[in-house]
């Protein structure tokens, strides 16, 4: 039998991850059966649970890939970036209902689920931290407004972004979210 690389290893594990993303969004957490998820991927429990323990390590992963892409756009572009990207996947792709799906259930899950939300607490802490560490370089960078503490946008961005995915999930339109967005940006700039 052929040795499988490394490589091709990380390609499966990606691809695994894509297609329950699209089935943990579909049908939520509980709903996401163990054949479901065989569906969803094409691959047997044995093939898909050789990658990860169980359905549970499998969710946190999936969470967790979002949530590192995530914190890699903040640290580079901002949290408001986030959202145009969010906003802009929003016309009815998969990968947006997938990537709103996986946050509709973790916030679910942090609210039902006390060990998850253990869990959860250092990605969050990952997000928060790269959004206070990019709002203190736009300020010493004097972009940045300096009449309102770092940790009160900080929470001020969290919430608009907190918003827009709650506006999204519920189908409601994009409409001119874009000009929302630039209003949202423009209170956190120096005047």
């Amino acid at each position: 039998m052929p040795r499988v690389s490394q490589d091709q290893l990380e390609a499966r594990r990606h691809e695994i991850l894509g297609a329950a993303r699209g089935c943990f969004a579909r049908y939520g957490y509980e709903g996401a059966t163990v054949r479901r998820l065989e569906e969803a991927t094409g691959l047997s429990r044995g093939a898909i649970f050789h990658h990860f323990r169980d359905k549970d390590s499998l969710f946190l992963a999936v969470a967790e890939d979002d949530a590192a892409a995530m914190v890699e756009t903040v640290a580079r572009n901002g949290l408001v970036q986030v959202m145009r990207d969010l906003l802009e996947r929003a016309s009815g792709s998969s990968d947006t209902a997938g990537w709103l799906g996986t946050q509709l259930e973790v916030s679910r899950r942090l609210r039902t689920d006390p060990e998850f939300a253990g869990r959860w607490a250092e990605r969050s802490a990952a997000i928060a931290s790269a959004t206070r560490d990019r709002l203190k370089r736009q300020r010493d960078a004097g972009v940045l407004r300096d009449d309102v503490p770092v940790e009160v946008l900080t929470q001020f961005l969290e919430l608009a972004y907190d918003g827009l995915v709650l506006h999204l999930a519920t189908g409601r339109p994009a409409g001119e979210l874009s000009r929302v967005l630039d209003v949202v940006e423009e209170a956190v700039r120096r005047p």
